[in-house]
C-alpha cells in the first residue's frame, strides 16, 4: 500500500506562520507578462565557497546553484509566507509515492530535463543516484552527509571509501561500480529510496543542493577542483560561461533545458553574473543607482535601511530566515587551562553579553531580536518563553557572570574571539562581546579573520580548535531547509558519533538530546514532536556549547530593473531565475 504526499508535512505549518518577505518587489510588465532577455549583475565581498553542488555549504550558495542544479524536491519563490515553505517536486515530476510504514519513498523523474552536455541527454535516475553517493566523498564531503545515514546501506557504502588514498579516479570508481542497498534504479526514471527508519523530513532533505544530480563526466575531476569548475555541467537552466576566481562568475543559459521540463524556474534573462570583491558600501550604491541589480552574498546593512527605504522602498524586502548567530565555545583547547572545558563556565558565560545592545546595532526590533536557544523563530522547538538564562530586557548581567565564574575556578579568563573581519555588521558585535565581557572579568582578544576563509577553513580546520587558535567564535547557522527544519539545525552542529561533523567545530554530544530528537524524527504527532524538539533545546542549553546572541532578517534590495522579484527561502534572498530585466 502506498501513499502520496501531496502537501506540507503538519510541521511545516508551524514554520510558515513566521517567514515572511515585506516591500514592493517591482511589477511585472505592461502586458503582464514576464519580459526575457538581459542580464542580471549582481555585486558583492565574496568569492564562491563551492561551484560543485556536493560542497555547497553556505545559504548565499543557493544563489547561483538555482541556476545551475536541481533537485528531486524544491520551493517556488514567493512572497507568501505558506507558499515559501511548500515543498515542490523539481526533478520529479510529482510527489513521491511513499509505503504505508513510511520507509519507502518512489520518484518518478521527468523525461525531458536535460544536461548541459553536447549532444543533449536527459538526467536520469542513475545521476540522481550518484549525487547521493557523492555526498560522503573524502575530498569534498557535504556538511549534510550524515542526514542520509537514514537511508539504508549509506552508513557502509560511505565507510567503504578509500580515505587513505583518496583521488578522483577512487572516488569515481567507487561511486560507478558500487551501490546503496537502499537506493534503487528500477529504470532510468525511477528512483526508490529505503529507509532505515521513519524520517517524517526525508521529503526536505532531498531539497539540498548538496545530492544534486551528478553527471558521470564529471567523476573524472578532483571534486571542485580547477578542472571541475573550467568543464562544469549543469543540469539547471544556465551553466558557467567564465569563472575567475576572486574576480567573477557569469552563468549563460544552458541550451538543453526546457521550460516545460522546469515548473519552478522561468530563467526569463539570458545571462547572470557575479562580480566579486566589491565593497559593501559600494555594492549597495550600485543597486540603489541601478549599476548592478542585487547583492551577491551579503545583505543591506542595517545602518542604512530606513535611509534606503525612504527611496528605494518598493524595491526592498525584509526576510525572516530562522537562523541565529551564536558564541561557539572551543572545549579542545588547553587554554585558560582548560577552563571552556567546564559546563558551569560555559554557563557562567550567558550572562555575559547584552543582547539588546545588538538588536539596537542591528537595525533595532524590526530587523533582529535576542536569540535565546539552538534554534530561532520559526523552527519548531522554539519557544519564546524558555529562557534559562533570561536576564532583565536581555541586558545580560555581568555580577552575576563573574560570581559564577569564580565559583568555577575561572577568575581572569582571557579568550580569543574569531570572527569575520569584513562582514559589515561582525567587527561592531565583536566589539560589543569584547567591552560586555571585560565588565565580567573576562579579556576578549579579537581574532579577525576574512570572510571568504572564515567558515571554508579558519573553522573548518581542527587543528585550529585543538591548537587553540581560537576560543570562542562568532558564527551564523540558518537551517538547512525549510518546512520541517529543526533536525537540520541540530543534527550538524550539536551531535558527534566519532565522525566529525564540519560544523560542529569541537565534536559536542549531548546523548539526552540526541534520543529525544530520535523521537521527535520519527513522529507524526505535530504537537508531540514540537515538544520533543522543545526538550531538545532545553537538554543542549543545559550543557551550552553556544551562546546564543541574535537573530536578524535578510534585508534585500534590487534595482528598478528588476520585475517580478521574489523569494526564495532557501536562499534568503531573491530569486534570480524568476524575476524578469526591463532596462
Amino acid at each position: 500500500m502506498t501513499r502520496k504526499i501531496t502537501a506540507l508535512a503538519a510541521l511545516t505549518a508551524v514554520c510558515a506562520l513566521t517567514l515572511s518577505g515585506c516591500g514592493g518587489s517591482g511589477s511585472s510588465s505592461t502586458d503582464g507578462t514576464a519580459k526575457t532577455g538581459g542580464t542580471i549583475k549582481l555585486v558583492g565581498t565574496d568569492d564562491i565557497d563551492h561551484l560543485d553542488p556536493t560542497g555547497s555549504s553556505l545559504v548565499s550558495t543557493y544563489t547561483f546553484q538555482r541556476a545551475i542544479s536541481r533537485q528531486l524536491i524544491s520551493y517556488k519563490s514567493s512572497n507568501d509566507a505558506k507558499e515559501q515553505v511548500k515543498a515542490q517536486p523539481d526533478l520529479a515530476e510529482s510527489m513521491p509515492e511513499v509505503s504505508a510504514d513510511g520507509l519507502t519513498y518512489t520518484f518518478k523523474l521527468r523525461k525531458d530535463a536535460m544536461w548541459s552536455t553536447d549532444p543533449a541527454r536527459a538526467i536520469t535516475s542513475e545521476d540522481v543516484a550518484n549525487g547521493f553517493k557523492k555526498v560522503c566523498n573524502p575530498l569534498l564531503p557535504a556538511a549534510t552527509a550524515t542526514y542520509f545515514d537514514v537511508i539504508e546501506g549509506m552508513t557502509e557504502y560511505c565507510a567503504a571509501y578509500d580515505t587513505a588514498n583518496p583521488s578522483a579516479e577512487n572516488i569515481k570508481n567507487h561511486i560507478l561500480n558500487d551501490n546503496v542497498s537502499g537506493i534503487t534504479t528500477p529504470d532510468d526514471s525511477t528512483i526508490v529510496f529505503k529507509l532505515k527508519e521513519k524520517a517524517s523530513d526525508f521529503i526536505y532533505m532531498v531539497s539540498l543542493d548538496n545530492v544534486s544530480p551528478v553527471a558521470k563526466e564529471t567523476l573524472d575531476y578532483e571534486p571542485d577542483g580547477t578542472d571541475y569548475r573550467a568543464h562544469y555541467i549543469s543540469s539547471g537552466p544556465y551553466t558557467v560561461d567564465e569563472y575567475k576566481a576572486d574576480s567573477h562568475l557569469y552563468l549563460k543559459r544552458n541550451p538543453n533545458w526546457k521550460k516545460d521540463s522546469d515548473p519552478l524556474r522561468a530563467a526569463n534573462a539570458d545571462r547572470i553574473e557575479f562580480t566579486f570583491g566589491v565593497s559593501a558600501d559600494n555594492a549597495i550604491q550600485q543597486v540603489s543607482n541601478g549599476d548592478a541589480d542585487g547583492l551577491w552574498s551579503m545583505s543591506v546593512p542595517a545602518a542604512q535601511w530606513s535611509t534606503l527605504k525612504a527611496t528605494n522602498g518598493d524595491n526592498m524586502d525584509a526576510f525572516a530566515q530562522g537562523g541565529s548567530y551564536f558564541l561557539w565555545f572551543n572545549t579542545l583547547t588547553g587554554n585558560n587551562g582548560g577552563a571552556l572545558k567546564k559546563t558551569e563556565v560555559r554557563q557562567a558565560l550567558q550572562y555575559t553579553v547584552d543582547k539588546s545592545a545588538f538588536v539596537q546595532k542591528l537595525g533595532g526590533s524590526e530587523l533582529a531580536e535576542p536569540a535565546i536557544g539552538i534554534f530561532g523563530r520559526g523552527v519548531v522547538g522554539f519557544d519564546e518563553k524558555d529562557d534559562p538564562y533570561k536576564t532583565d530586557g536581555n541586558k545580560g548581567d555581568p555580577d552575576k557572570a563573574k560570581d559564577l565564574l569564580s565559583k568555577a575556578g575561572a577568575d581572569n579568563l582571557s579568550l580569543k574571539l574569531a570572527y569575520r573581519s569584513d562582514n559589515s555588521t561582525e567587527p561592531s558585535i565583536a566589539q560589543i562581546i569584547q567591552q560586555d565581557m571585560k565588565k565580567a572579568g573576562v579579556n576578549v582578544e579579537l581574532v579577525p579573520v576574512p570572510s571568504s576563509d572564515f567558515y571554508a577553513n579558519f573553522m573548518t580546520t581542527p587543528d585550529n580548535t585543538t591548537s587553540g587558535k581560537w576560543d570562542i567564535a562568532l558564527c551564523g547557522w540558518n537551517p538547512d531547509w525549510v518546512g520541517s527544519a529543526a533536525r537540520s539545525v541540530f543534527q550538524p552542529q550539536f551531535t558527534y558519533s566519532g565522525t566529525a561533523q564540519v560544523y560542529n567545530y569541537d565534536n559536542y554530544n549531548n546523548d539526552k538530546a540526541n534520543e529525544l530528537a530520535k523521537q521527535a524524527i520519527a513522529s507524526d504527532d505535530t504537537a508531540a514532536a514540537e515538544q520533543l524538539w522543545g526538550k531538545v533545546n532545553d537538554a543542549v542549553m543545559a550543557d551550552p556549547p553556544v551562546l546564543p546572541l541574535y537573530s536578524v532578517k535578510a534585508t534585500l534590495i534590487h534595482s528598478s530593473a528588476i520585475k517580478n522579484a521574489s523569494i526564495f527561502a532557501l536562499s534568503a534572498t531573491y530569486d534570480w531565475t524568476n524575476v524578469s530585466v526591463e532596462r
